[in-house]
């Protein structure tokens, strides 16, 4: 049976978007629910998810292990899993992994953009990698059964942490530096640390990191995949799509800033342009899920490869990753 999981999204959440993830055939998607938030702001977003959970109980519901993708799937539904995009959630109390992973939290990454308690994010000048609060984290996210995800940490750190970490780590949302480069896109060796970890990598349709940007075509996309699937091997790919669907443009400040800096910081942005970037016609939501397999069949990929990289890898992933450690 083929399942479509999404690695990454952070939309304006609405019971629009929840039917276009069913229109989509969405079995299962990993939320953002934390970019820069403390750990009572983020169980403040947990609550709003809860409501959304009673609210639309025939669409959607909050996903804890990879048998809810199957169950997901049986039922008609999209099983939901929390992760953050950064370490905020945690402060400077490592207790709080658990308790978050009790909460829901699925995934958390190391840092975004910018150095954190624990390892260093991309947009720095200088990457002296995992710190010891970090080594100390991941040992823990390790025995709860919490993801390491290194989508924006920078390339010593994110190499580190496959090496430190006992568990598979991932790259949910991000493409190769080859194909274009992107400062969040990542290079050969980093991805090659990553996957010879067990861990996987989602191919992200965020503009910034395609090639041409919003002009990008399906095929150039297609082709960026088995580009690296005959690099890499099959197995450690997915789609994150970092998709950030009805979000007003102001969000991308609160993404690239947080409460750091007086200064806006756009990151992969550009200061005349702030907002989020145009989508490209061939992904302009979740209804277009479909579209992504057409193009790797189109592009020489048989149903069994394009079910592994539209949902199969992931969920292989998810059986492996969610559950405490039992030695």
């Amino acid at each position: 049976m083929s399942y479509r999981v999404d690695g990454l999204q952070y939309a304006n959440w609405s019971e629009k978007i929840f039917r276009q993830m069913r229109e989509g055939g969405l079995d299962a998607v990993h939320v953002t629910i934390a970019y820069h938030e403390n750990f009572r702001e983020t169980v403040l977003n947990i609550e709003r998810w809860n409501r959304w959970f009673e609210d639309h109980p025939d669409l959607i519901f909050q996903g804890h292990a990879g048998d809810d993708v199957r169950r997901a799937r049986e039922e008609g539904r999209t099983a939901i899993f929390f992760g953050a995009q950064n370490p905020s959630p945690v402060e400077d109390d490592i207790g709080l992994v658990e308790v978050l992973h009790k909460l829901g939290l699925r995934f958390m990454q190391l840092s975004y953009n910018n150095q954190s308690l624990l390892a260093t994010g991309c947009y720095e000048d200088d990457d002296p990698g995992i710190t010891r609060m970090g080594r100390q984290v991941i040992a823990e996210m390790n025995r709860v059964g919490m993801v390491i995800d290194m989508s924006h940490s920078a390339d010593r750190s994110t190499m580190e942490a496959a090496g430190i970490s006992q568990r598979p780590i991932a790259i949910t949302h991000a493409n190769p530096h080859r194909w274009h480069p992107a400062l969040r896109n990542k290079r050969d060796d980093v991805i090659r640390a990553v996957v010879a970890s067990g861990g996987m990598m989602g191919f992200s349709l965020y503009a910034h990191h395609l090639a041409n940007g919003s002009e990008c075509t399906l095929e150039s996309f297609c082709e960026m995949v088995a580009m690296a699937v005959e690099r890499f091997g099959i197995d450690h790919f997915g789609i994150g799509s970092d998709l950030c669907r009805d979000q007003p443009d102001g969000v991308v400040t609160w993404m690239r800033n947080g409460r750091w800096s007086k200064r806006t910081d756009f990151g992969e942005g550009s200061a005349a342009a702030p907002g989020f970037p145009r989508q490209p016609e061939w992904f302009r939501d979740n209804r277009d899920f479909a579209n992504i397999a057409q193009g790797l069949r189109k592009t020489g990929f048989n149903a069994a490869e394009v079910d592994a990289l539209t949902g199969g890898n992931w969920l292989r992933f998810f059986d492996q990753s969610f559950g405490a450690r039992t030695t």
